[in-house]
């Protein structure tokens, strides 16, 4: 079993390794590509381009060449494998998966208040769009904020005061009457278990993982 990961942040290698074996897959079942230009393209252009959804489909299809599923682990590229799955662009011979549809789709599962929270401004229309989807056919009322600053500090390589930034604000939107927390980033994943109100946020590597998992009929095992 072979699961490829497209990263653009390094310190995402850590958060899905440990998703991993929480989740007990063998060692050396996850392949990480980390391409950090990708989302520094599309800061600086304001979102996403057509060059970097091209740059990003193909790395994504040359992984699929070489593993039996393939997570995109970048919230701000994410509509990137809409192409894909829809073979508009060149069929994939794998699941292609972004690991935020598999979040927003857990998140959205049962009726309630969700807020959703986002560290990357270029983030936040796709979240949006992606979780507004996921809820068209649930009761659930979704609410997309930003964590002003967060972004700031993790590029600043101040990681432990990014995910105590997260964890506040998904304390505060607890106290919001919040039934379901989610931190839309994988790199935010860390901090849920910084938290001191229920309900714990859901995080999107455990939740990509099993999706992959169920996509290639492997099941959690």
């Amino acid at each position: 079993m072979r699961i490829a990961c497209l990263h653009t942040a390094q310190s995402n290698v850590a958060v899905f390794d440990a998703a991993a074996r929480q989740l007990n897959l063998p060692e050396a079942s996850l392949h990480h590509e980390v391409r950090p230009e990708l989302l520094a393209a599309a800061e600086l252009a304001g979102g996403l381009t057509s060059d970097i959804e091209h740059q990003t489909c193909d790395a994504l299809l040359q992984l699929g060449r070489c593993a039996d599923a393939v997570l995109l682990t970048c919230s701000t590229l994410g509509p990137c494998v809409s192409p894909i799955s829809a073979g508009s662009t060149a069929p994939a011979a794998v699941p292609t998966i972004r690991v935020d549809r598999a979040l927003a789709e857990e998140a959205t599962r049962l009726a309630g208040n969700i807020i959703v929270l986002c560290a990357v401004e270029t983030t936040l229309q796709p979240t949006a769009r992606l979780f507004e989807e996921a809820a068209e056919h649930s009761a659930c009322d979704v609410e997309v904020r930003l964590v002003q600053g967060a972004w700031s500090l993790f590029k600043a390589g101040k990681h432990g005061d990014y995910l105590a930034a997260i964890a506040n604000a998904a304390d505060r939107a607890s106290q919001d009457r919040a039934t379901i927390v989610a931190l839309a980033q994988a790199s935010m994943a860390g901090a849920a278990d910084l938290t001191k109100h229920a309900p714990k946020p859901l995080t999107s590597p455990v939740t990509g993982l099993a999706a992959a998992l169920g996509a290639m009929g492997a099941g959690h095992r």
